[in-house]
């Protein structure tokens, strides 16, 4: 995944963490959040796949004594749709609205527990697992939609197998950053170093791509996670003006990157008003 971006804004139209191609303010339509098991932090599910899905790109979640299974955010985002199709078609189900054109669908649900317009968390409980609608036996049907369309799922960076049936464990809301700096700065990238931000409020992370020869630069925050809250990310290269990304963000600032194969850079960021800033080094 080239970029995971996080925005900050939970209001009417929610944006999240997602995999960017910019660094302005709002992701861009081929972005995509980093979608998490919708079940609590440990739970590990059966993500059945199969042809003649209907949408062949969902994803039924299965598991013995699903029924009333509390079912969670799979990303923050905007409630959109709240509904009941009774005894056909989805059943009781629910619509999230992730920013940048991506949105998640949860159905055949027992109980709905949110609101259209509501600002949902990454993690917050929207409903309980069912049988509604229909369906031959419990579960949790799932959809990862870009403008309008199914597409194939990735739960926390891992694709989804299609076709077959692959258990997953849930890091949904078990506490710490979900994202890493490897994830952040993309494919080809590797930490070269780090530094812990004072009141353990984050860490600034230095990346190499030994292939490009890009350095890159992100924060990860380890406070008010998925809240937006001051955070930045900056690159120098030596010789050159130093690029920095800071904004109120929910997880982290960056990606920052410039290509140095043999110059020194000069790095570092802040969460809150605690700040890092390296001499220049890493000259190659």
């Amino acid at each position: 995944m080239s970029r995971l971006r996080r925005l900050a804004v939970f209001a009417a139209a929610a944006v999240l963490p997602a995999l960017g191609l910019t660094l302005a303010g709002q992701a861009t339509a081929s972005a995509a959040p980093n979608f998490q098991v919708p079940f609590k932090c440990g739970t590990t599910v059966t993500a059945a796949t199969f042809s003649g899905h209907s949408p062949e790109y969902s994803v039924d979640f299965q598991k013995s004594g699903i029924t009333g299974m509390p079912v969670l955010a799979a990303a923050s985002g905007t409630v959109t749709r709240v509904a009941d199709e009774g005894s056909t078609s989805y059943g009781k189900w629910i619509e999230l609205d992730h920013g940048g054109g991506w949105r998640t669908r949860y159905a055949h649900l027992s109980a709905q527990e949110v609101s259209v317009g509501q600002s949902v968390a990454l993690g917050r409980e929207i409903g309980k697992a069912g049988a509604t609608g229909g369906v031959t036996g419990p579960h949790l049907h799932f959809e990862e939609r870009l403008n309008s369309v199914v597409q194939k799922a990735t739960l926390n960076g891992v694709a989804v197998p299609y076709y077959g049936h692959t258990d997953f464990t849930s890091k949904n809301s078990c506490g710490g950053n979900p994202y890493s700096a490897e994830e952040v700065c993309g494919s080809g990238f590797s930490v070269v170093d780090q530094q812990a931000l004072a009141g353990s409020s984050g860490t600034t992370y230095l990346l190499y791509n030994s292939s490009t020869k890009a350095n890159c630069v992100t924060t990860l925050k380890a406070t008010s996670l998925g809240t937006a809250s001051p955070v930045s990310a900056f690159l120098e290269v030596q010789g050159a003006a130093r690029t920095t990304d800071s904004g109120s963000f929910t997880y982290y600032a960056g990606p920052v990157k410039k290509t140095a194969a043999a110059t020194c850079v000069k790095w570092g960021g802040s969460v809150g008003s605690n700040t890092y800033e390296s001499p220049f080094e890493h000259c190659g």
